[in-house]
């Protein structure tokens, strides 16, 4: 085994709690040469596979790389006299020093409340008490890739462009990320089978306008942001930033697991695929799957071989697997640590990514799952770090660590490949891995801002509702562990609690948020298949269950859904086959398909399904709202978009029992999921919402909240008795 933990560079620590010093011309260089992304694919998030991406650099982007590396060293003296100037007159206006954000994704005030009543809960109740605890009003759609963004830019989605996981393609109508666009080099050197990139990949984050931190980093404030979502490409700024949600693995995706088995079934599913692998003297011999060669002018998918031995553990060990000449012992029902794994494109160039290894079985059938290889952090082959050394850092710091966006494999849990326990492990490990950057970010930086997310909260209750809902479809006659969420809401509340005890001096203020809560998700609700049997949609003969909405005649159908919240009209002169008069027309049209869609009712349960449905255009204000889904639909608690429409598939009913793991939701109507807001310190505003964190920041430094945000600044008690009071009955660092 491998270990870097202790391998820390004085260098790299020196670096991170104030201002980054310049990154040396042979790192940005040999970065720049790491990195080309050719063309995206569908992309479905939660759903499946994500954009594609190759890699490599160009000779052009390395040389340019080498100039700004020169300037950077020769100009550093200068502009760090000046932000240090900067710096200390931004202080002198701050009337506190240091403002730790710890977001607990999907947090949900009403089982906080439940726990905290049963004294499960003892650092939440403190803070409460102490503090403040509040309902955090979230957004709509609450969605998280929506809400993080307002959260981050104090902004609702009219300005920064994010309404959903997935938008549609104007021209193809293929499902897409909202968030990141990539795109290769126009232009390409063919030399023999080979090619080379003449310019460089278009790397674009679509979330629009400016985050909080950027605004405090032009005067002054330093920020260490990690994990929050909706940050890939990180974008500069005074300060370091970990991506968070949306950073892809190595082969494009947001997250495509790998199954081996010697069972004959074999093919892609959901999230991942299954292969199948044959049994020879007790050894089995099969690849990883990479990413496509960037090198070859003929697309290629780089492997990399391994092969697990059955019988060479010497009953120390299930097995043996041996992968780039290393050797690394299997136990059933155990995780290896995370193992590097390289890809050979030619000329001397490798990709390097990290996997864990899962043995399931080894009789009566073999059956090996391997997580998505994610990007290796120590050795990143595109930015998911600002600044790009970050990341090696944070490597060195602690080790190998899941860089996807979304590292917990829910996909895996659906399909039965991964049980309760070894999904479980995941999240737990996940929030293990960020407690461990966060800590280390708590301990360096002394004044600034601190922020960072953990997502085993959400995908805990994602995974795991039917535990605390027994009339759920996935629960009834079905065996479920005991409370995962409970447990994970007492993991949280130490979490607070360590946290709270680094945050006791009194200029500190602490602030425990999530981007929405949950509820319960019992049935699916088909979109398209109501829009259809309403006349808006129309199938091609051979369209049912055809995924992508590849199964939709678009020049005969006003109307159609895609993702977890949006309906689009298919509006004449914007989408490619559009047969909807813009204007007048357009517009009686959303309110027809309002008036109908908000009456539908559940006819064997005789409750109604839909809370409200809302027109973009009225509720979002902005440069971007004409980019929103025409209309947003605000489901009643139970209900959902179905796992269909999510990816624009059409089936032929409208409403679906969900009998899958992932039982607990948030994709319905915002006033049903407010997040939490917890803090150190009073809170004398009422119905916070989540995009008024940001503009609080910015005041408590002594920063001007920019017009343009719509989020404003919470009223913070920061009076000497309160600090005091909290101080004495804080927890003590553990």
């Amino acid at each position: 085994m491998h270990n870097n933990h202790n391998k820390t560079s004085p260098y790299l620590l020196n670096s991170i709690p104030h201002e980054p010093r310049p990154i040396p011309p042979w790192r940005l260089v040999t970065a720049s040469m790491l990195l080309l992304l050719v063309c995206a694919q569908p992309a479905h998030a939660y759903i499946g596979p994500g954009a594609g991406f190759a890699v490599l650099g160009s000779f052009l982007v390395m040389f340019t790389a080498m100039l700004a590396a020169i300037a950077t060293l020769f100009t550093w003296p200068i502009r760090y006299l000046f932000r240090l100037i900067r710096g200390r007159r931004a202080l002198a206006r701050s009337r506190i020093k240091k403002f730790v954000i710890l977001g607990l994704d999907g947090l949900d005030p009403d089982l906080a409340e439940k726990y905290m009543a049963q004294g499960k809960l003892p650092h939440m109740t403190r803070l409460r008490d102490q503090g403040a605890f509040k309902r955090l009003k979230t957004t709509i759609p609450s969605i998280s890739p929506v809400a993080w963004s307002s959260f981050q830019t104090g902004s609702n989605p009219g300005k920064h462009n994010i309404f959903d996981f997935l938008t549609r393609d104007k021209k193809t109508y293929l499902p897409t990320l909202s968030s990141v666009s990539i795109r290769g080099p126009r232009r390409m050197l063919n030399i023999g089978k080979y090619q080379l990139p003449l310019g460089k990949a278009d790397i674009r984050l679509l979330r629009k306008g400016k985050q909080f931190w950027y605004y405090l980093g032009q005067n002054g404030i330093f920020s260490n942001v990690l994990r929050v979502p909706i940050t890939f490409p990180p974008e500069k700024f005074r300060g370091v930033l970990l991506s968070g949600m949306c950073v892809p693995d190595l082969r494009g995706s947001q997250g495509m697991f790998s199954f081996y088995s010697t069972c004959t079934e074999s093919g892609e599913k959901t999230g991942g695929e299954q292969i199948h692998v044959q049994k020879n003297n007790d050894a089995i011999k099969a690849d990883l799957i990479g990413p496509e060669n960037p090198l070859h002018q003929n697309p290629q998918t780089l492997k990399c071989p391994f092969t697990v031995n059955l019988n060479g553990a010497h009953g120390k060990y299930d097995a043996q697997i041996k992968v780039n000449g290393d050797t690394y012992p299997l136990t059933k029902g155990t995780y290896t640590d995370w193992i590097n794994v390289e890809f050979n494109a030619g000329l001397g160039m490798k990709i390097r990514g990290i996997c864990q290894f899962l043995l399931i079985n080894t009789e009566p059938n073999f059956e090996l799952y391997v997580t998505p290889i994610n990007i290796d952090p120590d050795k990143p082959v595109m930015p998911i770090t600002h600044p790009m050394v970050f990341s090696t850092y944070l490597a060195k710091l602690q080790g190998p660590f899941a860089t996807l966006g979304l590292a917990e494999d829910t996909w895996a849990l659906n399909n039965k490949i991964l049980d309760d326990d070894t999904f479980l492990h995941q999240c737990v490990q996940g929030d293990l891995e960020r407690e461990k950057m966060f800590f280390d970010a708590l301990d360096k930086v002394n004044r600034g801002l601190v922020a960072c997310v953990f997502d085993g909260s959400d995908r805990t209750q994602h995974s795991y509702w039917r535990c605390i809902d027994d009339k759920h479809p996935a629960a009834v006659g079905a065996e479920k562990p005991d409370n995962p969420i409970e447990q994970m809401y007492q993991r949280m509340d130490d979490l607070i609690g360590k946290t709270w005890a680094r945050c006791l001096d009194d200029d500190t203020v602490l602030m425990v948020i999530s981007d929405h809560g949950f509820k319960t998700f019992r049935y699916g609700v088909d979109l398209n298949r109501w829009l259809a049997d309403n006349g808006y949609l129309t199938l091609k003969n051979d369209g049912l269950n055809q995924k992508h909405l590849q199964g939709i005649d678009f020049s005969q159908t006003r109307a159609f859904a895609v993702g977890l919240a949006g309906l689009y009209l298919n509006i004449k002169g914007r989408e490619a086959q559009g047969i909807v008069e813009p204007g007048e027309p357009a517009a009686q049209l959303r309110q027809e398909i309002i008036d109908k869609l908000s009456q539908l009712n559940d006819p064997l349960r005789n409750q109604p399904v839909i809370k409200q449905v809302y027109n973009a255009l009225k509720i979002y204000q902005g440069p971007y709202k004409n980019e929103a889904p025409d209309l947003i639909v605000g489901y009643h608690i139970g209900y959902r978009a179905s796992w269909e429409t999510a990816i624009g598939q059409v089936t032929e009913q409208v409403l679906h029992d969900n009998v899958k793991p992932w039982s607990g939701d948030h994709c319905i109507d915002r006033s049903f999921v407010p997040g939490v807001l917890f803090c150190n310190r009073p809170i004398d505003s009422e119905d916070p919402q989540l995009m008024d964190i940001g503009p609080t920041a910015l005041d408590l430094f002594g920063v001007s909240v920019p017009p343009h945000m719509d989020g404003r600044p919470l009223a913070v008690n920061l009076s000497e008795f309160n600090k005091k009071e909290s101080k004495e009955n804080a927890p003590t660092t553990s």
